[in-house]
């Protein structure tokens, strides 16, 4: 069943004197996905925050499903995974360990569960490894993992191609398009094209 919709509406964020953002609008329903372009600066990191709750937008609403995720941000964070620049691992657990409490902390996880995402991110020889000893392309994969075992209907992903070698990149794509093709929605800050059938998904350009 299609998720969402995913509403923004005339959202407005201000850092001092600068305008970041301003009376930015969108709508995705389930199934559908948007690419944030833009120079640096430009504020998609910010964007990206502000849908998720984690930066105060001074003007503007966000609605999931019809309502305001403001009135209920425990409930939209329950529907929603935000991954930034850096991923939410620790670098003394390893791979495995990492996964287990991340995801652990949203439902249960089984360890074959566990195996077979980090087989499918191409890191499962990594698996013991403390994430410390890891390289950036390698971490990223790991998170990828947990983004798909989290399995929430929306992705809110901050250059999720970061560190990642021309195989990585096509990884990436794969799995936002598993995301739509299963009815979630997922909204992609870029600086690198999306390949395949991704490259139709519309754009939201954002100006300096």
């Amino acid at each position: 069943m299609p998720e969402g919709p995913l509403e923004v509406e005339d959202l407005s964020v201000w850092r001092g004197e600068r305008h970041v953002l301003r009376g930015i609008g969108f709508s995705v329903a389930g199934g559908q996905g948007l690419k944030l372009t833009g120079p640096n600066g430009a504020g998609k990191t910010t964007l990206l925050r502000s849908i998720a709750g984690l930066t105060y937008a001074e003007q503007g609403q966000v609605r999931w499903r019809g309502v305001d995720v403001r009135r209920d941000l425990r409930a939209f964070h329950a529907s929603s995974a935000y991954l930034g620049h850096e991923p939410p691992l620790k670098p003394d657990l390893t791979a495995r360990e990492n996964l287990r409490y991340w995801v652990g902390n949203r439902r249960r996880v089984a360890s074959r569960e566990l195996g077979a995402a980090l087989q499918r991110v191409g890191v499962e020889t990594c698996a013991e490894q403390p994430v410390r000893t890891l390289s950036a392309g390698q971490r990223r994969r790991v998170a990828l993992a947990g983004l798909t075992l989290l399995a929430l209907p929306l992705w809110l992903l901050d250059e999720p191609t970061t560190h990642l070698d021309m195989d990585g990149q096509q990884l990436v794509g794969q799995l936002i398009a598993e995301q739509l093709a299963r009815g979630g929605i997922a909204l992609a800050a870029l600086h690198h094209p999306l390949p395949g059938t991704l490259s139709a998904v519309p754009t939201l350009e954002l100006a300096a």
